[in-house]
């Protein structure tokens, strides 16, 4: 039937044109009967593709997911009641991680609310601070000028979500039986052409950001201080953008001449230049190298570190600190920035760098000298036991497997620390995401499914077993949309990062085990049955290469490597000291 021929899918319709007009590509819509309208709009939306997901909590992450590598806004649609408490998590990731989501809350009528009504809860401000937005667009209306407030709030909306800092907006929706898209008399020959159809080609009403280009007089001050700098270090925490960023860095550091301590989910890390350091946990934990090794300026990008060594190598040092904020988020916890730059990082660095031609002096050859140390004395100790595959040894194993341009997803908890700490960097470009917003492990096969529902190619998730637990729905998710992911699970049997922290040596060992370690004895094969995912359990190195390069050639598929937990932390610190007494006491040029 018509559009104009039903109030509520007329208000639908107008609302969905509007946030594809504002660059909206993606929906992912979860079934209801409340939000019938706008799930029809959905799908009949030109220029909007619209994903099925049955629980909203996956449905959440994957629309997270999909945003994260897109860089565009994704709409996520829940009917009325509790459906749309199941998106708070992903609303918190967005929130802290700056990853633009629309989020559509149906809802019943003014006249049903407070009243017992089923299926109805208070669902104004659902996500509290989380949301850069919330407005209730009230119940369809036949008047021009309601509907022409709806298209501005959605044009609006979009907008919030992709203007610094990113993150998701709520509108509520409410709507009135009857539901289903019956013909109905409500004047609709009296609207207005604007309110009918907004403006074809564009928003019903821009919203022009401001420059991302940072200030250029600050940028005068910096590059002063760097020109006037030997000792400076650039570090990369996580970052989403696909925007060039390794190659801004690797001319930032060939014209400094400051090495980049680049995380692995940073975009600095894999393709990076010659000065990208990859080991940089284990040169920072030895107190030697820091000892000799104490910058004077510290230039920030990205989000929050993931592993402990640097911060602490941060604070611990008297250097000037100049915080790179392309988001409008800062990540400065001891509150040590002198400098904070607003604007796009990758200009930041462009401009930077013109007039520096420093080059690599001694100061960054010690850190490159103590890098190939650290990595002869990895390599040989892995090399001891080449069938052998521990942690460390299956994140390095998985990276080195992924070809280059391979999108890879890493999971919080121990695998990210994994891949930080021992899989090498180097000259192969990768497109490294995790969700390092909130650092939870929720959501995170539903997330690697929207990474590759986005990009429409075979992604590559590395997960610890509680992850893929904690979102068994997501492998019916990743299946439902047929994307290309295959997941390679560490399975230790539990929750293997708590070994790692005081309350192992202190809490006794039954009660540790029982709420910590948490076993649960779970037959992966079977998880991977019920999606109808490829199984494989590979047992050595070069088994495990094969089953992931195997993956990357489309389908689904579950890699399940089971590791020992007991011996997990031996492993991880024996691998340091390994480290630690091959960089000994120096010199490292």
């Amino acid at each position: 039937m018509s559009s104009d021929a039903n109030l509520n899918v007329l208000w639908a319709r107008a609302l969905l044109e509007e946030l594809v007009r504002g660059g909206v590509r993606h929906a992912v819509v979860c079934p209801g009967s409340r939000s019938s309208a706008l799930a029809l709009a959905c799908a009949h939306t030109p220029g909007l593709r619209t994903w099925s997901v049955i629980d909203e909590r996956s449905a959440g992450f994957f629309a997270l997911g999909m945003a994260k590598h897109s860089r565009q806004p994704v709409v996520v649609v829940a009917t009325s009641g509790s459906a749309g408490a199941h998106l708070y998590p992903a609303v918190i990731e967005a929130a802290m991680a700056q990853v633009p989501l629309v989020v559509l809350t149906a809802d019943r009528p003014l006249e049903l609310q407070g009243w017992g009504a089923p299926q109805t809860v208070p669902q104004a401000r659902f996500y509290g601070e989380f949301a850069r937005m919330f407005a209730d667009v009230g119940l369809p209306e036949s008047h021009s000028g309601a509907i022409a407030h709806l298209r501005a709030t959605a044009a609006r909306a979009v907008n919030t979500a992709c203007r610094a800092p990113r993150g998701a907006v709520q509108l509520n929706v409410p709507f009135r039986e009857p539901l289903a898209p019956v013909a109905q008399d409500f004047g609709a020959e009296h609207l207005t052409a604007l309110a009918r159809q907004g403006r074809p080609d564009a928003p019903l009403t821009r919203i022009l950001p401001p420059s991302r280009m940072p200030e250029a007089s600050g940028l005068d001050a910096v590059r002063a201080r760097i020109a006037a700098t030997e000792r400076g270090v650039i570090i990369c925490g996580p970052r989403d953008e696909d925007d060039g960023f390794a190659e801004a860095i690797t001319a930032l550091s060939l014209a400094t001449g400051y090495p980049v301590l680049a995380e692995a989910a940073s975009q600095a890390r894999y393709g990076g230049g010659p000065l990208t350091v990859s080991l940089y946990d284990a040169l920072l934990r030895h107190e030697p190298f820091t000892r000799v090794h104490a910058p004077e300026l510290i230039l920030r990008f990205g989000g929050g570190l993931t592993p402990k060594s640097p911060q602490q190598w941060m604070d611990g040092s008297s250097a000037e600190l100049i915080v790179f904020s392309d988001e409008g988020a800062l990540y400065d916890p001891p509150h040590r920035a002198s400098v904070v730059v607003e604007g796009s990082a990758v200009l930041a660095c462009r401009a930077l760098t013109e007039g520096l031609s420093r080059g690599a002096g001694r100061w960054a050859q010690g850190f490159m000298a103590a890098e190939h140390v650290a990595r002869r004395a990895l390599e040989s100790a892995l090399a001891e036991r080449p069938d052998v595959l521990t942690e460390p040894r299956l994140a390095r194993e998985v990276v080195a497997a992924l070809p280059a341009g391979a999108l890879f997803f890493v999971s919080s908890s121990m695998p990210i620390r994994a891949v930080d700490a021992f899989a090498q960097g180097g000259g192969v470009p990768l497109r490294v995401l995790a969700n390092r917003g909130a650092n939870g492990i929720d959501g995170i096969v539903s997330s690697a499914a929207g990474v590759a529902a986005a990009a429409g190619r075979p992604a590559v998730l590395l997960s610890g077993d509680l992850a893929l637990l904690h979102d068994v729905g997501g492998l019916v998710t990743a299946a439902r949309a047929r994307v290309s992911l295959t997941i390679v699970v560490v399975n230790n049997d539990g929750g293997g990062i708590f070994s790692f922290l005081p309350l192992a040596r202190t809490a006794k060992p039954d009660e540790f085990e029982a709420l910590f370690g948490t076993p649960h004895g779970v037959d992966l094969s079977h998880a991977a049955a019920l999606a109808g995912a490829r199984f494989h359990r590979p047992t050595t190195p070069s088994a495990l290469r094969t089953a992931v390069r195997t993956g990357l050639e489309g389908g689904f598929h579950l890699v399940e490597v089971q590791v020992d937990r007991a011996t997990n932390v031996d492993e991880h610190r024996n691998l340091f000291a390994r480290m630690a007494t091959a960089l000994g006491e120096g010199p490292w040029v």
